[in-house]
């Protein structure tokens, strides 16, 4: 869950799910128990009240706004919901979903399949495109289902948030992230606040609302206002934790449910532990991209080593460092750009052609790659949008440590070998030291009465989100299988050729069988130079 180029989420886009954490030394609330179970009640009955006024009136689908960039015969509409689910007749704001219908006959049809592709912060509207698009991958299960996809609270079309300026979020050159001093640690400290700051002041309407939650209850009220009993859902990063929040509110009301890249759901993780525990984790995924560029040195000529590469990579680092390239990559862009690769693995080969063009002389290559564009003023607010949502959410979830001395002894503790993300991770998160709003409880993730088999897909070396979030996930909700692609790492397996991987979804989504055993495969192709 860390967002490249600081957003949040995995999808099309390569947003990703990203930094995260909570302090499992951080107190519940002092509300008492029964408070807390007389707002779940309110908040029950208002996902109730909501949900029948969606099934209600429906989906008004339309052509999409042209500026959307989805092609016909996807269609777009908007679902209303409660902004507080405790005041189901208070203020309601609009959530963006749009459509494709199945591409079978009526009787091979199945009902709607929703999707979120992570963050928090990713926008799930491009859903609908892997069925116009012909992605081979989707083509049996497009048969089945309507794809749907939607922008959750906050995100995009929907009642978007912000906690800065677009144009100046997005200036380079940042501060490097590693300290070097006292000082830049009490600098980076500021920037926090003040970035905290910011979303209350532009925001602050919102921020109390911006739940994993919150987020299940809308999809509830989505579900109900496309016709559907029950929902058929795929999440992938921070998509899985929607859909274990969903299955834990909603276990009745879940029909087929595919996870895959998944959130340690537990209490214990969200959302402070879980951060640090990516930075190890990214650290290993590093090491892989760099000992295959070394493997392949007769096409990048970045060394002949993993050692030797990364030496090379600390030394453009310290160069970046001392006079950023273009005069706007220093280190923290540098990180922003390389992080894709111990992301995705379709990241490897382009991320490598472009350090072996600087290293070739063609330092533009790489500043184009990694420096923003201020004149892309669109994109800009798609990445502060990401950004504050994915703040927001992470912020306000959970509980997380107000003592600077924990943040320093546990970053500096971890970054002793794992150098790669653990700074940068730290200062995203740090907002939530100092966060404006209430910061609420995790939900027990965990098996209710009525909920079926769900299907888990997970690589063994995600940087992401690390394997024993599936493994704990697995363990929560019952009757569910796992699927591990063994030995591989990229974010996002369902969306990779494996056909050990695609068989098996294919199969649950369309019979809901998941098989009597849960399933190692062997890794996809390993990329190509």
């Amino acid at each position: 869950m860390r967002p490249t180029r600081r957003a949040g989420a995995f999808g099309s886009a390569g947003l990703l799910v990203t930094a995260t954490l909570i302090a499992g030394a951080v107190t519940a609330p002092a509300a008492g128990a029964a408070d807390g179970a007389s707002a779940r009640d309110r908040e029950a009955k208002g996902v109730a009240v909501a949900a029948a006024k969606a099934a209600k009136k429906g989906v008004t689908w339309q052509d999409c706004p042209e500026s959307w960039g989805l092609e016909k015969p996807i269609r777009c509409g908007w679902v209303t919901v409660p902004l507080d689910y405790a005041k189901p007749n208070g203020k309601q704001i609009k959530l963006a979903v749009d459509r494709i219908g199945n591409t079978g006959t009526k009787e091979e049809r199945q009902g709607a399949l929703v999707y979120n592709p992570g963050g928090p912060g990713g926008s799930g509207l491009r859903f609908p495109r892997r069925v116009t698009t012909k992605n081979p991958l989707w083509v049996n299960t497009s048969k089945a289902y309507d794809f749907v996809g939607f922008d959750p609270r906050g995100v995009g079309k929907s009642a978007p948030i912000s906690c800065a300026d677009p144009q100046e979020f997005v200036k380079a050159p940042k501060m490097d992230p590693v300290p070097d001093s006292e000082a830049d640690k009490r600098k980076q400290r500021r920037l926090a606040a003040k970035y905290a700051a910011g979303c209350k002041e532009r925001s602050g309407e919102m921020l109390p609302h911006m739940t994993t939650p919150n987020t299940a209850r809308d999809l509830d009220v989505i579900r109900a206002a496309l016709g559907e009993k029950k929902l058929n859902f795929l999440g992938v990063s921070y998509g899985t934790y929607i859909g274990a929040v969903y299955g834990t509110l909603f276990p009745n009301r879940v029909r087929r449910m595919v996870v895959d890249s998944v959130v340690n759901p537990s209490r214990e993780k969200i959302w402070y532990q879980a951060n640090l525990d990516q930075d190890v984790a990214f650290e290993g995924r590093w090491k892989d991209w760099t000992k295959w560029v070394a493997a392949n040195d007769a096409t990048y000529h970045l060394g002949d080593t993993q050692a030797k590469v990364q030496a090379n990579w600390l030394n453009l680092r310290a160069t970046a460092k001392k006079n950023p390239l273009g005069g706007l990559v220093g280190p923290a862009e540098l990180i922003s750009f390389f992080q894709s690769a111990p992301y995705y693995d379709s990241a490897w080969a382009p991320t490598a052609q472009v350090w072996s063009k600087y290293a070739a002389g063609d330092t533009q290559a790489l500043v184009d790659a990694a420096a923003p564009d201020l004149g892309d003023t669109v994109g800009n607010a798609v990445a502060e949008n990401g950004n504050a949502v994915y703040t927001a959410v992470e912020c306000t979830d959970a509980k997380w440590p107000t003592s600077w001395k924990k943040w320093d002894r546990d970053n500096t503790r971890l970054h002793k070998n794992h150098p790669f993300m653990t700074w940068a991770n730290a200062w995203m998160n740090l907002p939530c030291a100092t966060w404006p709003s209430k910061q609420y409880t995790p939900v027990d993730v965990k098996t209710r009465k009525g909920l079926p088999p769900v299907l888990i897909v997970q690589s063994e070396r995600d940087a992401a989100t690390p394997y024993e979030g599936a493994v704990e996930l697995h363990k929560r909700f019952k009757g569910s299988r796992l699927i591990t692609e063994r030995k591989a790492g990229s974010h996002g397996v369902t969306g990779l050729v494996n056909p050990c991987v695609n068989e098996r979804v294919d199969t649950y989504l369309l019979t809901g069988e998941v098989g009597k055993a849960d399933v190692t495969c062997a890794p996809h192709a390993t990329p190509t130079p």
